[in-house]
């Protein structure tokens, strides 16, 4: 069976996203996100799925860094709604919880629920990973909260689900392939995304946007980024919906790259049929 790299420990959300878009695929878990673009890389995973933006939280640190520089192509994408548990050794009721360990990020989304209950929050390295600890040496006083597919896969009993404040958590995964296949042109919904880096001319980022504008190219996502720690080089990651062979896409790119000195097509794959904007290039 092939296999699909993600980041985290075996029951992580990127497990889920891995579960839900690649059934067919064996999941590799990976200590980090270079780990799994270099287990593409080097022959050991087929694909890699990355999270590359929440719906609370925005990006995810250093993603639009590593993704350039990959070498790997977006050929599709995934989105997981972050439902959380809070799971505990069996035995355990909800009374007894003292202390819940989660990634940091995922701890606000719970405050409501810890702080109702009493229940300290600890940061942990990973969510998934602190299922995994707990599972291994944890009390009955010691909780984790994850995902449930973390609960199956240590054997932990979920003693409240779906704790997180607000209903709306979302992150956004794409899928990633050393071969450069692009979606067909008209077989549906999609997305283009790729990073350019502007030209050193007066308004050269209003001019380069231009051309989605006049063409009725609707850009999902505009972001910059330092390269290299130096603040006088700035480079930028955009989605658009649409193909670059819709003549309103290709003019539109043509006009971005008169003033881009640098241009790079990541990926062209089919849009999410269920977080599909739906407003593209006409």
């Amino acid at each position: 069976m092939s296999r699909i790299a993600f980041q985290g420990e075996l029951g992580a959300y990127s497990h889920e996203a891995c579960l839900e878009a690649r059934p067919g695929y064996d999941p590799l878990p990976c200590p980090t996100f270079e780990d799994a673009i270099d287990a593409v890389r080097g022959g050991e995973a087929a694909l890699a799925m990355l999270p590359i933006e929440n719906s609370t939280y925005g990006r995810v640190a250093d993603i639009h860094r590593l993704l350039p520089q990959s070498g790997l192509n977006i050929v599709d994408e995934a989105f997981v709604r972050v439902r959380i548990a809070l799971m505990a050794r069996p035995g355990a009721t909800l009374d007894n919880i003292k202390t819940v360990r989660a990634h940091l990020v995922l701890l606000p989304q719970c405050r409501e629920f810890l702080a109702n209950r009493g229940i300290r929050a600890e940061a942990a390295t990973d969510n998934a990973a602190a299922a995994k600890a707990l599972a291994q040496d944890g009390t009955l006083e010691e909780g984790a909260l994850a995902s449930d597919l973390a609960a199956r896969t240590y054997g932990l009993d979920v003693l409240a689900r779906d704790i997180e404040d607000h209903g709306h958590n979302t992150t956004r995964f794409v899928v990633m392939s050393p071969e450069p296949t692009r979606a067909a042109p008209g077989s549906g919904p999609i997305k283009t995304t790729f990073v350019f880096q502007v030209r050193n001319i007066p308004a050269a980022l209003y001019k380069a946007m231009g051309g989605f504008a006049t063409n009725g190219v609707n850009m999902t996502k505009l972001e910059s980024y330092m390269v290299d720690g130096r603040f006088t080089a700035t480079q930028f990651y955009a989605d658009i919906e649409g193909h670059p062979d819709d003549p309103p896409v290709a003019r539109a790119l043509e006009e971005l790259a008169y003033f881009t000195s640098y241009l790079d097509i990541l990926g062209v794959y089919p849009a999410d049929p269920d977080h599909f904007e739906g407003g593209g290039a006409r």
